[in-house]
């Protein structure tokens, strides 16, 4: 039989990516009960665990501009103190914890959410499973930062998986790192529209004749320490993010791409003559799956018009629209990187964290309401971590209160936050 327990909280956020650390973060420095549920051992998700090159886009908010800051102190191989977007994400593992241990958060590490714990359309908590056993936590407010947004899921919350038109996702990823690069040659190329032509050709062009598909583009990015470079080069095509097979096949098919990948570098890249992968990610980049309905969803007409809206809790938020080859490598027809034009940061309403049709809930970084489109901006990690901040504030409040969160206004969350 199965050890059971019971707890009860304030707030219960679930996953520790940026969107729920943040979330986590902020309730408990608010003076909430807060309890944060973590499936691997670490908090981070991708910015840690998935080994993420950088902070890669932007966002007007305080809790982001405290992580970088406060990752700046630790830095190591860079000058100490320098502001950068480059993550170290050993040095980014400690911050994340120093930090929920300064709040007070309640940490619950190697830890799966496992069911929405409901009274009609009210969430009321949700089960996790561990080692130790399950336990039902019952929170005032759950806030779902699964990335999946299983939870949500499980409480019957409406949504729409991929793409609008068929339902299909964005390809996922392993990142991995590699040593051995020789920095004064190296050649790094951030985004799928960066090209460098070498005698033997364009990089790009070569990349796609050389490593097999569905892989075939180079992304390469410093890192903070000398000689390592970090790769977004793998790819696994047709995954669904929300299926334990899929996942599964995701890293085999990636890990089965490395020695490929680093014969192309080794051949066609100047200053990877000598490099070898020292790390890989211990967690695959799943771009998209669940795009719930809020009571707002965002649409790429907001974001291409910078769109102001009156109950607006994340601000400045900038990035393009990143959208991963569906059916390949490299950047997909509807995609635009470096030649994205929109230049103004957008706002993201409150009503895009609020689930249609459930009371107690709050959606928290990449699932919450928007368009296929438009989620391929607002998914990186400084504007989850935005995200993150609002709901963190926003379940404070209510718990204070007791009260939904929908009853807590845009307003009181800026300005508890202080944007």
């Amino acid at each position: 039989m199965i050890p059971h327990f019971t707890r009860e909280t304030d707030v219960l956020v679930l996953g520790s990516g940026p969107a729920g650390f943040a979330a986590a973060y902020t309730a408990a420095k608010n003076g909430a009960r807060v309890v944060l549920a973590e499936q691997s051992g670490d908090v981070g998700g991708i910015s840690t665990s998935g080994l993420m090159s950088h902070w890669t886009g932007t966002c007007g908010s305080p809790l982001y501009r405290e992580i970088l800051m406060r990752s700046a102190e630790k830095n190591e191989g860079e000058r100490r103190g320098r502001i950068t977007s480059t993550i170290d994400p050993e040095k980014l593992k400690t911050l994340y914890l120093e930090m929920l241990d300064e709040v007070g958060c309640r940490l619950m590490l190697y830890t799966f959410a496992e069911d929405a714990i409901c009274d009609g359309d009210k969430v009321c908590g949700a089960s996790v499973i561990n080692k130790s056993g399950r336990t039902e936590i019952y929170a005032n407010v759950t806030i779902d930062a699964t990335g999946d947004g299983d939870i949500a899921a499980r409480a019957g919350a409406e949504f729409i998986l991929g793409r609008e038109s068929d339902h299909k996702m964005q390809p996922a990823t392993m990142m991995f790192k590699v040593g051995g690069v020789d920095y004064s040659r190296a050649v790094f190329l951030p985004s799928f529209e960066s090209t460098y032509e070498t005698e033997n050709g364009e990089l790009q062009a070569l990349a796609k004749q050389h490593i097999p598909y569905p892989a075939g583009h180079i992304l390469t990015y410093k890192t903070t320490l000398p000689g390592v470079v970090t790769c977004n080069m793998t790819n696994a095509i047709d995954i669904d993010g929300t299926k334990a097979e899929d996942l599964t096949r995701a890293t085999l098919t990636c890990r089965r791409q490395l020695d490929d990948i680093v014969a192309y570098l080794r051949k066609f890249v100047p200053g990877y003559e000598q490099c070898y992968v020292i790390s890989s990610a211990s967690l695959i980049g799943v771009r998209e799956t669940r795009h719930f309905k809020g009571k707002y969803t965002l649409n790429e007409d907001d974001i291409l018009a910078a769109r102001v809206f009156d109950d607006y809790v994340v601000k400045d938020a900038h990035f393009n629209f990143d959208v991963h080859n569906i059916t390949g490598a490299g950047l997909d027809k509807t995609g635009v990187q470096k030649y994205f034009t929109q230049q103004q940061g957008y706002t993201i309403p409150y009503r895009c964290l609020l689930p249609e049709g459930k009371e107690n809930l709050l959606l928290c970084g990449r699932n919450i309401s928007g368009t296929h489109m438009a989620h391929s901006n607002f998914r990186v990690m400084p504007i989850c971590v935005g995200i993150g901040e609002a709901a963190g504030a926003a379940a404070a409040l209510a718990a204070r209160r007791n009260c939904a969160p929908g009853k807590i206004s845009a307003e009181e969350i800026r300005e508890r936050i202080g944007i």
